[in-house]
């Protein structure tokens, strides 16, 4: 793969990145829509967080859109309950004729963050017709057996399309995304990362594991897969153990981010320089911008993802 050369708006310390303009270039990029974990942030319940009376603290659920400029064409990674605000962005970013705009969805799994924004494109909202859906076998027929969602299907709204592990779909004529299972609590559906490929540059968005054990025992290895790409977007759910007041963390298991800076301290600075930590829970510093952790992340040689970050591909 090709050096770090992305259009990479913000550093691990920088403010909050400001929304792409419109496109300059005819490259094919990836920008970044929410970087939050499923319940955004602040999270719903939280009564007393200063970001409620802040627009500029709150971030939106984690979504990657992958764009093609020259051919006009836009998808979307995931379907969050941002997805209002994360389509407006899109188009201040990448503006297209039509609502939604959209040539495909592609979605990771059945958890609340991750595909409940389909509402969107039903009867009650946009009333789309025939946006391409891709998801696992399992997720495909989690939305055609259960409502809300089988009406999206049986009124043309959505058109779902089969993905399979390793194989790679053709986004257009120049891109390619291919889904990675990753273990995670699949209590309906597969979990899969996504391994997005351009004419000239690569980037893995994962935003859910349980632990990278689990994917090593699979035959996977992180170190491996990051020899593959450019960027990497993985799992920064927590910081560290603990982090969540009266709860067993074992429940919802992802790797902590000082888990995965710890694991890859021994890769060369190139290697750790793709990493960006997304899908924030509320109780992770990172996601408050706290300058220590912030500073700790710069200091593995990695960084945080910033909504508005644009990655050429």
């Amino acid at each position: 793969m090709a050096s770090l050369g992305f259009a990479v708006l913000a550093a691990c310390a920088a403010p909050q990145a400001p929304l792409a303009g419109p496109v300059s270039t005819g490259d094919p990029f990836a920008l970044v829509l929410g970087v939050a974990q499923d319940g955004g942030y602040p999270q719903a319940g939280t009564k007393r967080d200063p970001a409620w009376d802040d627009r500029a603290r709150q971030r939106l659920v984690a979504s990657l859109a992958i764009v093609d400029p020259v051919r006009r064409e836009r998808w979307l990674i995931d379907a969050t309950p941002d997805f209002p605000r994360q389509l407006h962005r899109l188009d201040v970013a990448a503006p297209v004729d039509g609502t939604p705009g959209l040539a495909g969805i592609l979605l990771t799994h059945a958890h609340v963050g991750h595909y409940t924004g389909l509402m969107y494109l039903g009867r009650e909202a946009i009333g789309a017709h025939g946006v391409p859906v891709y998801a696992m076998p399992r997720l495909l027929a989690f939305l055609r057996g259960n409502g809300p969602w089988d009406q999206l299907v049986k009124l043309g709204n959505v058109e779902l399309r089969p993905l399979a592990a390793g194989e790679a779909v053709a986004l257009g004529a120049r891109l390619t995304a291919t889904p990675l299972l990753v273990p995670h609590r699949d209590e309906y559906s597969e979990t899969v990362a996504f391994r997005i490929a351009g004419p000239q540059r690569a980037l893995l968005w994962l935003p859910d594991i349980d632990k990278w054990e689990r994917w090593d025992a699979q035959g996977t290895r992180l170190e491996d897969e990051l020899r593959t790409v450019d960027v990497a977007f993985l799992d920064g759910t927590f910081f560290a153990d603990g982090e969540v007041p009266g709860r067993s963390m074992a429940e919802i298991p992802h790797p902590f981010v000082r888990e995965t800076m710890a694991r890859l301290a021994g890769l060369p600075p190139a290697e750790r320089a793709k990493v960006r930590f997304v899908h924030l829970n509320r109780t992770n510093p990172l996601v408050r911008d706290e300058r220590a952790a912030r500073e700790e992340v710069a200091r593995a040689g990695m960084s945080v993802a910033r909504e508005g970050e644009r990655v050429a591909l």
